[in-house]
């Protein structure tokens, strides 16, 4: 006789996680939105000093990471949520906020873990198409919460397409919103953006509790391989929430130490952006010169449709075969498109070589 699961693991869609982990590091690794540079020594010299205490279990209040992050962000310390990575903030609301009856809000396409919410609890999901631009579309999110909404994901810049919304839309966007609805903004790749500061939107925390921006330590940190998250809450309800729901000690000792060394070291962090937004400048004009047409990126990553006649699995196949791994759109909710990480000079270029071999 065959296991009898829940009714939430065969709802519960599984993960489109990239291919090419354990392949050569030949590859041209632009299909998970990772660094391309390494963590900084001395980041790795706190991960390695942490090492010599793994026989004790790690302080499960993050109290040093909570503490350098309410310097950093001037959140009190106790309005902010430790993960182990973004995900685990966002799986853990799902859990502490949704159930059967209630409804989530989100745009589509969006992040992939955005469905897993809904799915595990039994909550409805209502999706909301992007506009023309491939931008979210905030009054027609607003529209869709109803007295059973329970949350609303803000994914900004958004993932898959790469575009941002300012804060100034976000915050008549909130002005919206019930005080009973929890309100997370996704900003995983905000240190990313040019067109108005990165943390403009912490001042929106003060005016609403119902709020959590929710950011992390994978992508302009480096620190994918440790998974490091948080958000910053505008009341201490959902840090105490998220903590109900979850297991103990759900950030490790390493991930704790290397975060918290991270974040003494922004004018390095600045360094990286310039060097990620000068790639996005190259291979957008680059991408354009072959006929293509990238969303406007505020990310460390691009977003464009193949066109009309083009065969997405065909130009993954064959970039795979140059050693370029990328993102099929229709594996993100949008069927035609690809998404690419802006990586270092030599692989943004070959890229663009195996595309227009291709095309």
């Amino acid at each position: 006789m065959a296991l009898e699961f829940s009714q939430a693991v065969r709802r519960i869609p599984v993960y489109p996680a990239a291919e090419g982990y354990g392949d050569s590091d030949s590859l041209a690794r632009l299909a998970s939105n990772e660094s391309a540079e390494p963590p900084l020594p001395e980041v790795v010299r706190a991960a390695t000093r942490a090492l010599g205490s793994l026989n004790r279990y790690p302080d499960p209040t993050n109290a040093e990471l909570r503490r350098a992050l309410s310097d950093r962000y001037d959140v009190p310390a106790s309005r902010i949520a430790i993960g182990n990575g973004s995900c685990d903030v966002l799986l853990a609301a799902g859990e502490a906020l949704l159930e059967p009856g209630a409804e989530v809000v989100y745009a589509w396409p969006s992040f992939s873990v955005y469905p897993q919410l809904s799915a595990a609890t039994g909550a409805r999901a209502i999706t909301v198409q992007l506009d023309t631009e491939q931008r979210l579309d905030l009054d027609a999110m607003a529209r869709e919460v109803t007295v059973a909404c329970r949350l609303v994901i803000v994914c900004n810049p958004n993932n898959p397409t790469s575009t941002a919304v300012s804060t100034e839309r976000v915050a008549a966007f909130l002005e919206r919103i019930p005080p009973h609805v929890c309100v997370i903004v996704d900003e995983a790749y905000c240190e990313f953006r040019t067109d108005e500061d990165p943390d403009s939107s912490l001042d929106l925390l003060a005016r609403h509790p119902n709020l959590a921006l929710l950011r992390t330590f994978s992508k302009v940190y480096g620190l994918c391989g440790l998974r490091v998250g948080f958000a910053l809450c505008g009341s201490e309800e959902l840090p105490r929430a998220l903590d109900q729901v979850r297991q103990p000690f759900f950030c490790n000792a390493v991930a704790q130490a290397a975060a918290t060394e991270a974040l003494k070291h922004q004018d390095a962090v600045a360094d990286r952006v310039v060097r990620t937004v000068a790639a996005r400048i190259e291979m957008d004009e680059r991408l354009r010169a072959l006929g293509l047409a990238p969303a406007d990126s505020q990310a460390n990553f691009c977003w464009f449709d193949l066109g009309e006649g083009r065969d997405e699995d065909e130009v993954v196949r064959g970039l795979g075969e140059r050693g370029v791994l990328v993102r099929a759109g229709s594996s993100l909710g949008r069927p035609g498109a690809l998404r690419v990480t802006y990586g270092l000079p030599e692989e943004n270029r070959r890229l663009v070589d195996a595309l227009g071999e291709l095309l």
